[in-house]
């Protein structure tokens, strides 16, 4: 969430290919989804072929990044949230982190690794006090020489003969991976991750021969064949597997001691608060770069799991991915490719940097992934991905555009359903609000805002006569403060919106102080775990007003806290200059933010009255309560305010059962929650077989759901047309109950 200018809470993400609004954070991924990171090569390197590599001595620290560590250690005790100290309780936080971040899937380290250098665990706060990486360093070149030997015995297992007719699993419980005690118990790891790994290459193998051959029989101008996305033959799968484990080492060798300190000091930071990190000089000059930039690109957030993908966090609203459809939040990008199948429209600097042919981009940084696919406007970039819960990879491509404010600014539309007590038809305008915006134009008023933008739609309304309105905040990550706050005021007199608290504990109130509403009537916010920050700030005031309802996923987002971003070079040099950067720049959490009746959004969001089927109910790792040392919910005292007394708990109990007896009759509803059970049992998979055969039967009964990935593609990355789908056909009903209620 962007809350004014100072401030960039977009941990785990980097403001990417036209998108500007709060990403998610940094994903701890489980289940098959792990797995599937893992076995399909991911971390996984190889020196099958002489790999060009620097020499693997880091260059010791400068002076510059031992003072980096200092005064960022500094900043952490006077000016983080928790006001926490710099202690042995961090310092075995961040030591875990650390590994988790080099190692999060325990392949590479044997557990003999982790007890020897157990010896720093309590002394990473005393080095960094010290501007001392020391233990960061000789942690990283242990990586290093595991790395080169779980090559070979990748190497080996590549080319090795695999038994796929023996019964044998490989876990993919999270909470059961442990590091191998030895050697052997290492290469049958690796054995068994070659192995699966494979089988889904094989798997997609014959999975494309056979869309090939029955695009073959349709004819050419057929909807099928136009919609197909074409890709070129798939390549041996061994020789798939070795490029990956290849580039990947090449990347872990090529990195310097920044990038090091980089990962080591965010490493202690986010042993705070997950959204705490330090950037590093090239970072921050890459993300300054970026703000400085037109918004030219795909027009999506992209954030980095644990296990070294890169996965979509947000799809902006009408940019070009919404537009043209197939790629989908939380899809995994495998690999990227410049211009189109014929080697055109292409962005003539990537492609030189890049080449055509795909670029493997697991275990790649972030940063060298954005760089990739954000492109100059007209130009193509190949996307080869993997969906949540598939076995497969496909390849999208997607022609770059700018984005431009109209394709994600609010909009109304109004629609008919029910009838009131004199037979004429309820009508209901919804209104579309993807983010909080504030466009100052050109500094003479004229700029919009989602205010402004909602003030217009709801006049429009009443000029059609609307009964009630439904704002629907389900794919809203956030935005500006002050347009939270003033579009809060739109449907309350005046009064506290929100609170918010700093590390000092003091609490400041901010007010809508423009008397009157622009709607007076009933009004329904619609959410999900998508909606975040600015969003819940909204919602939450709605009820605490007993202004209106909420309906949708069982709880919002969760994410309560602000960031400030502190350039260091302005921070400890008087006369530094804004356009260079030395020291890089830190992100730290500074506030948190309560609603009105006192209660923090922080971890818990704010309840729905009203619970939907969903499949972003179910997802997992993407709420605030999944991340490591989240900061904890809490309250501060109520503010006073008035209430409007538009709802009961009377009124909501009987809502929520005409609801839920509509849901249970409607056979989409049914069908949707039916595909949502076989997803929940796929996620809660403890191991998944290398049987072959029984290995194939389950990916064919995972494909033979293909229409889940449509029906979850609607639901979380709804096109910006408002439609009147058996979703928002149940929300318009649950409001014409409210309003009738209401007049009763």
């Amino acid at each position: 969430m962007q809350l004014e200018k100072n401030t960039r809470p977009t941990s785990g993400t980097k403001p990417s290919f036209g998108d500007r609004k709060r990403g998610s954070s940094r994903l701890l991924t489980t289940g098959l989804l792990g797995l599937l990171a893992s076995c399909m090569g991911l971390q996984s390197i190889s020196t099958a072929s002489p790999i060009p590599q620097k020499d693997e001595t880091l260059a010791p620290p400068s002076r510059n990044e031992r003072q980096v560590a200092k005064v960022v250690a500094k900043m952490m005790r006077e000016d983080h949230l928790t006001n926490s100290p710099v202690d042995n309780t961090i310092s075995e936080r961040a030591f875990e982190q650390y590994i988790k971040n080099l190692d999060p899937t325990k392949v590479y380290f044997l557990q003999s690794d982790i007890d020897e250098l157990g010896k720093w665990k309590s002394l990473l706060d005393d080095q960094m006090l010290e501007g001392d990486y020391t233990a960061g360093l000789e942690i990283f070149k242990r990586f290093l020489k595991r790395i080169d030997e779980r090559t070979e015995i990748a190497i080996e297992m590549i080319d090795a003969n695999h038994d796929y007719s023996i019964d044998e699993e490989i876990v993919t419980d999270p909470k059961r991976l442990s590091f191998a005690k030895d050697e052997d118990e290492a290469k049958d790891i690796w054995r068994k991750r070659i192995k699966y790994s494979l089988l889904v290459l094989r798997g997609d193998q014959e999975d494309s021969k056979k869309k090939e051959e029955s695009s073959k029989s349709k004819p050419e101008d057929s909807d099928a064949n136009k919609a197909r996305v074409k890709a070129k033959p798939p390549e041996d799968p061994k020789e798939v597997l070795r490029k990956r484990y290849r580039g990947f080492a090449r990347r872990m060798h090529q990195l310097e001691t920044e990038d090091v300190v980089e990962m080591y000091i965010s490493a202690v930071t986010s042993s705070f608060d997950p959204h705490t990190s330090y950037m590093s000089k090239g970072t921050f000059n890459n993300f300054l770069i970026q703000m400085g930039l037109e918004l030219e690109g795909i027009g999506a957030t992209l954030g980095a799991t644990d296990e070294g993908y890169t996965v979509i966090k947000n799809i902006v609203p009408g940019g070009a991915a919404a537009k043209q459809g197939g790629l989908k939040v939380e899809d995994k990008i495998v690999a990227v490719g410049q211009g189109d199948d014929a080697g055109e429209r292409l962005d003539n600097d990537l492609a030189k940097k890049n080449g055509l042919d795909f670029v493997d981009a697991i275990g790649m940084k972030l940063d060298d992934v954005v760089g990739m696919i954000r492109g100059k406007a007209g130009t193509v970039v190949r996307l080869q991905v993997m969906s949540e819960n598939a076995t497969e990879m496909h390849v999208i491509s997607i022609v770059r555009e700018k984005v431009q404010l109209e394709d994600s600014a609010a909009q109304g539309k109004v629609f008919e359903e029910g009838k009131k007590p004199d037979g004429s038809p309820i009508k209901i305008g919804v209104i579309d609000l993807p983010s909080f915006y504030a466009d100052m134009g050109d500094g003479s008023g004229s700029g919009r805002s989602t205010t402004t933008d909602v003030k217009r739609i709801l006049t429009n309304f009443k000029t059609e006569n609307v009964d009630a309105v439904v704002l629907d905040l389900r794919k809203n990550g956030g935005g500006s403060l002050r347009e939270a706050i003033d579009c809060t005021g739109l449907f309350i007199d005046n009064g506290t919106v929100v609170q918010v608290k700093n590390s000092f504990g003091r609490v400041e109130k901010h007010d809508d102080e423009v008397r009157g509403m622009a709607w007076s009537g009933p009004l329904v916010v619609v959410t999900s775990k998508f909606s975040a920050s600015a969003s819940e700030i909204l919602a939450g005031a709605v009820q605490d007003y007993q202004r209106g309802i909420v309906v949708g996923d069982s709880t919002t987002h969760g994410k309560g806290t602000v960031q400030n971003l502190a350039n260091l070079d302005q921070l400890l040099y008087r006369n530094a200059d804004p356009k260079k950067n030395i020291l890089g720049a830190l992100k730290i959490t500074t506030q948190q933010f309560y609603r009105p009746n006192g209660e923090s959004t922080q971890k818990r969001g704010v309840l729905s009255n009203i619970v939907l089927p969903s499949l972003s109910d179910h997802l997992d790792n993407i709420s605030e309560s999944d991340l490591d040392y989240a900061i904890e919910f809490d309250t501060v005292p109520s503010a006073r305010r008035k209430s409007y007394e538009m709802v009961n708990q009377q009124l909501v109990d009987q809502l929520a059962k005409n609801s839920k007896s509509r849901v249970e009759q409607d056979k989409e509803f049914q069908e949707w929650e039916t595909k949502i059970k076989l997803y929940v049992e796929q996620k809660n998979l403890k191991s998944l077989s290398l049987n072959e055969k029984t290995f194939m039967a389950r990916r064919a009964q995972l494909n033979s759901e293909k229409e889940n990935e449509d029906i979850a593609e609607a639901q979380m990355n709804p096109k910006r047309e408002i439609e009147r789908t058996y979703y928002l056909i149940e929300v318009l009903k649950i409001t014409g109950d409210y309003l009738l209620a209401l007049k009763g």
